[in-house]
C-alpha cells in the first residue's frame, strides 16, 4: 500500500513499509491535516522547513497506512481505483461516456465485437440506474466471454506466430473455467504431455522451437518472449553484456533463463505439440564481450537466486529413461521447466504480478501504467506507482481470478470516462493521468466479427476471419499495441471480395433490410446504430439522405453508405 500526498504541485508517494524508518521526533509542526477517505488535504501556515517536509511524509504515511489502508481494504477495487487517480490528478475528468459509447465499448471489450442493433437499442431503452453492472456481469456471464479471452490471451501469447487447435482448445477450456492466472501461466511453462485437457498449452514453446532451413532453433528469441511475456522484462539486449541502456538487466538474468528453457526441444514422438528436456549437467558459463571474465549461473529468474545444478552418474539423470525404440524423451529428475513453473508464476514475484495487472490494464484503459509493456526496470517506474501496487495485491488476494480484476476495472469511472477531454483543458503530454478514455484499436478477430454482426451474415465468419488476419493483424512478434493505419488495411477495405460480398444484398441482411426501407431517414438511423452503435446527429442524417435521395441507383447509394461506415475511424477503434 503506498500513501499519497501533496505538497503544492509535489505528489509525496510513500511505502507503507517505509513508515517505521521514516518516523522520527516532531521539530514542531505547523500545517494543519484535514483527511478525507483517500487524500489528504494540507495547508502550511508558515513556510515548512527541510525536517517539517520531512515529518510531513511521515505523518502522511502514517495516517493512511491507519486510515485510508483500512478503508481501501474494505472498499471494492473499482472504487479504490478512481479515488487514487483522482487524488492525483489537479484537472478536471471527462465525465461518464453516454449509454451508445458504453455498450459497445463494454461489448468489443467482453464479447469480442459490436453489440447487434437490439442489444443495443434494448440497452437505450432501459431506464434502470444499475443497467451498465447489470451488462458487465451479464457479457462475463455469457459464453461469448470465454471466446474472447481466448483470442486475446492468443494474441498476446503468440503475436501472431502461428496458430494450434490444441493450443486453442487449451486457452478457450481455461477461459471457461477461469482458470487462475498462476495456473495457466505454470501449464504453459511445463507443459503435462499426460494431460489431454492442457497439453496444447506446450504450442507456446513447440512454434519457438522450430528452425528453417539451416537456421539454428531462435533459443535467445524463446528467452526474450518468456521475460517479456510473463515478466515484463525484454533481455534480448543482455545476451552478450549487461544491457547497454538499462541497468538493471544484466547478462546474468539473460544466461539465467537460457538456463531454464535452452535444453528444451520439440517431441517427434507424438501428434500434438510437446516438449523434452534434455539434461542440464552443469550451470552455463558465459563471458561478456567487454570484460572477458568467465562467469556461471544456473538456472535463474531475474532477481532470483540461482539453482543449483545436481550432479548425476552418468546415465542416472533420468527417473524414466529414454525409450530409444519408441523414442520417447524420458523423464529427467532434475527438470528445468518444473522448476521455471514452480518459481516464475509466485505471488512473491513482483515481476510476475506487477508484469499481469499491468497488461490487463492495458487491455482495458489502452495504455500501461508501465510503457513500454515489457519493459519494467527501476529506470521506467510506473505512471502511478501506487496504483500498480493496489491491483497486483488485489489480484494476489483474490487468487490470481481473471474475470474478477476484468469486472473491477469495467465498473470504474475511469473506464466509463468519455474520449473527449473536458473543453478547455489538454490531455497530459508526459505522464498519462487517465482523465478520459483511451482510443484503442481492435484486433483483427473483433473487426471480423464486428463486420458479420452488423451485417447479420455470422455465417462467413471462418473465412472472412482469416481475411481480415492477414489485412489488419501485425507481422510475427509485432505486439499489437497501438492503431497504426496501414495501406494493406484500406485496400482490403477497398478491394476484398470477401468483405465486398458482405455488402451485397442478400435475404435478410443489414443491406437488404435498409433497401427495404422506404424512409431514407429510418435507413440512416438503422445503419448507424448497426454499424457504429449509436444514432446519428443530425447533422449526418441530413447528409446522408440527401445523398441517398439524390443518387440515381438507390440501392447503390445504400451499399456505398454502409461500405463508408465500416470504413471510418469510428468503426475501427473502440472509444
Amino acid at each position: 500500500m503506498y500513501g499519497v500526498g501533496k505538497l503544492g504541485q509535489k505528489r509525496v508517494v510513500i511505502r507503507r513499509q517505509k513508515v517505521r524508518q521514516l518516523l522520527g521526533d516532531s521539530p514542531g509542526l505547523r500545517f494543519l491535516l484535514i483527511p478525507d477517505r483517500y487524500k489528504l488535504s494540507v495547508t502550511f501556515l508558515t513556510p515548512p522547513t527541510c525536517s517539517e517536509l520531512a515529518v510531513f511524509r511521515s505523518l502522511t504515511c502514517l495516517w493512511l497506512f491507519l486510515t485510508a489502508a483500512t478503508a481501501v481494504a474494505e472498499t471494492p477495487l473499482h472504487v479504490g481505483i478512481d479515488a487514487l487517480l483522482e487524488a492525483q490528478s489537479d484537472a478536471p475528468c471527462s465525465p461518464c461516456t453516454d449509454d451508445a459509447s458504453f455498450v459497445r465499448r463494454v461489448y468489443l471489450d467482453f464479447a469480442g465485437r459490436i453489440p447487434a442493433a437490439n442489444e443495443t437499442a434494448a440497452f437505450l431503452a432501459d431506464s434502470d440506474e444499475h443497467k451498465r453492472r447489470q451488462l458487465v456481469d451479464s457479457l462475463l456471464a455469457s459464453d461469448e466471454f470465454p471466446r474472447r479471452l481466448q483470442q486475446l490471451l492468443h494474441v498476446m501469447f503468440m503475436e501472431r506466430l502461428g496458430d494450434h487447435e490444441d493450443w486453442q482448445a487449451f486457452l478457450l477450456k481455461a477461459a471457461q473455467e477461469n482458470k487462475p492466472w498462476d495456473q495457466l501461466v505454470r501449464e504453459i511453462l511445463n507443459p503435462d504431455p499426460e494431460s489431454p485437457e492442457t497439453r496444447g498449452a506446450a504450442f507456446f514453446y513447440t512454434k519457438r522451437l522450430e528452425n528453417y532451413g539451416q537456421n539454428p532453433v531462435d533459443y535467445p528469441g524463446l528467452v526474450r518472449d518468456v521475460g517479456r511475456l510473463f515478466l515484463g522484462v525484454d533481455v534480448q539486449c543482455a545476451q552478450c553484456h549487461d544491457h547497454l541502456f538499462v541497468d538493471e538487466y544484466k547478462q546474468v538474468d539473460f544466461q539465467g533463463l537460457f538456463a531454464f528453457v535452452g535444453n528444451t526441444f520439440i517431441r517427434r514422438d507424438v501428434s500434438f505439440p510437446a516438449v523434452g528436456e534434455n539434461p542440464l549437467t552443469a550451470e552455463l558459463e558465459f563471458t561478456s564481450v567487454f570484460e572477458q571474465v568467465p562467469r556461471q549461473t544456473g538456472p535463474r529468474l531475474p532477481r532470483g537466486m540461482s539453482v543449483a545444478v545436481p550432479e548425476f552418474a552418468k546415465g542416472e539423470e533420468y527417473l524414466t529413461p529414454p525409450d530409444k525404440k519408441n523414442k520417447t524423451p524420458g523423464v529427467l529428475k532434475f527438470s528445468t521447466l518444473k522448476i521455471l513453473a514452480e518459481q516464475l508464476p509466485r505471488a512473491e514475484n513482483e515481476l510476475f504480478t506487477n508484469n499481469v495487472v499491468n497488461r490487463l490494464w492495458w487491455t482495458m484503459m489502452g495504455r500501461g501504467l508501465v510503457e513500454p509493456l515489457d519493459l519494467h526496470h527501476v529506470d521506467n517506474p510506473p505512471s502511478h506507482p501506487e496504483l500498480l501496487e493496489l491491483l497486483a495485491d488485489e489480484f494476489v488476494k483474490h487468487q490470481f481470478d481473471i474475470r474478477w480484476l476484468l469486472r473491477e476495472l469495467a465498473l470504474t469511472q475511469t473506464y466509463q470516462r468519455g474520449s473527449a477531454m473536458p473543453e478547455g483543458h489538454a490531455a497530459a503530454s508526459t505522464i498519462p493521468d487517465y482523465r478520459a478514455a483511451v482510443e484503442r484499436r481492435l484486433s483483427a478477430e473483433q473487426l471480423a466479427r464486428s463486420v458479420l454482426t452488423a451485417t447479420g451474415e455470422l455465417d462467413r465468419l471462418e473465412p472472412l476471419t482469416a481475411s481480415f488476419t492477414a489485412a489488419f493483424a501485425n507481422t510475427p512478434r509485432d505486439p499489437e499495441l497501438e492503431f497504426v493505419p496501414s495501406v494493406k488495411a484500406a485496400l482490403f477495405v477497398m478491394n476484398d471480395d470477401a468483405f465486398a460480398e458482405c455488402l451485397e444484398p442478400r435475404e435478410g441482411n443489414l443491406t437488404d433490410q435498409l433497401i427495404k426501407t422506404p424512409d431514407s431517414g429510418k435507413v440512416v438511423d438503422q445503419a448507424l446504430l448497426a454499424i457504429l452503435s449509436r444514432p446519428p446527429t443530425s447533422e449526418e442524417r441530413d447528409e446522408f439522405v440527401e445523398y441517398i435521395d439524390g443518387h440515381a441507383d438507390r440501392a447503390a447509394a445504400i451499399q456505398n453508405v454502409v461500405w463508408s461506415l465500416f470504413a471510418s475511424t469510428e468503426f475501427c477503434l473502440n472509444h
